[in-house]
């Protein structure tokens, strides 16, 4: 296969998966904007990296008080902020050196503008090196936000349960931390698992006093791995026959949070795919200008 079909297959697979990227994008579509209940593109970090240097700058303050807190909303504002930007921008640019190198490289595949070969390979050289970056930048963006931003959905494991019996107690299956308060929600890369989506009749065999209905009883685990009103003498009577407690307050009747993780994890692996396809693009544009005659 010659290195101007090479090319030519570069640029057409950089156009066709940005294409597919523009459609699922989850900043483009919408779809994590819905999550966030905001505009990503809009967050004021600034205030955030205020709130961080005052924080840091009172006298007190615990290390990690600050690490899950104020440091924790800045950096998921400046992941958030920058993934919002930067889909846009190498999105756009994909498709149009895709576009533009695709023509071309399909003018020289029948012969025409020959003479403009040595052109084409500057241009793909320069257009794959641009593309890959942006997109590079973009993956990590991608999977920073993917994998470290909480929502606001209640972490349970694949049987819905957030605690299981330990002794006369109730411990908590997510307690990181005192001051981790988002310990107890699940990522945007938990979303596609089952127990965050539509799942029939999930509830079956659990006996009713052990599914919990009140947020506050379950988003205590994120101050202690046994809060009070879980220990033995404390708790509830009702619990003494549960082996585990289950979350039963926020249980999803669709598919939307599937939908999401899917959407960054797709978007993801394109844009790999994409940043593979751009250092080819610029490798062989780069053999097109030192060899205009191997096209």
């Amino acid at each position: 296969m010659g290195k101007g079909l090479l090319f030519f297959c570069c640029a057409c697979c950089i156009l066709v998966l940005t294409i597919i990227n523009l459609s699922i994008g989850p900043i483009i579509s919408g779809a994590a904007s819905r999550f966030a209940g905001e505009n990503l593109g809009t967050l004021n970090c600034k205030k955030l990296k205020d709130d961080l240097d005052v924080a840091k700058d009172t006298p007190g303050v615990d290390d990690d008080a600050i690490k899950y807190g104020p440091e924790y909303e800045y950096n998921a504002c400046t992941r958030e902020k920058g993934m919002h930007d930067l889909e846009y921008t190498a999105f756009i640019f994909d498709i149009v050196i895709g576009f533009v190198c695709g023509l071309i490289g399909l003018l020289h595949l029948f012969d025409l503008k020959k003479d403009f070969v040595t052109n084409t390979g500057l241009i793909g050289l320069v257009c794959g090196i641009v593309g890959f970056v942006l997109t590079f930048v973009y993956i990590i963006f991608n999977g920073l936000v993917y994998t470290t931003v909480y929502t606001d959905i209640l972490k349970r494991d694949g049987d819905y349960a957030f605690a299981e019996k330990d002794g006369d107690d109730f411990k908590c299956l997510y307690f990181d931390n005192k001051f981790n308060t988002k310990s107890v929600y699940a990522k945007i890369s938990d979303l596609g698992k089952k127990q965050y989506n539509y799942k029939y009749d999930w509830a079956k065999d659990i006996k009713v006093e052990c599914k919990i209905d009140n947020w506050n009883t379950i988003t205590a685990c994120s101050g202690a791995e046994i809060p009070p009103g879980f220990k033995g003498q404390h708790a509830t009577p009702s619990y003494s026959g549960c082996d585990y407690l289950y979350v039963n307050t926020d249980v999803q009747h669709d598919i939307e949070n599937k939908d999401l993780s899917d959407r960054f994890l797709t978007t993801l692996i394109l844009s790999l795919i994409v940043c593979l396809a751009s250092i080819g693009l610029a490798l062989f544009g780069f053999l097109l200008f030192r060899n205009p005659s191997d096209f």
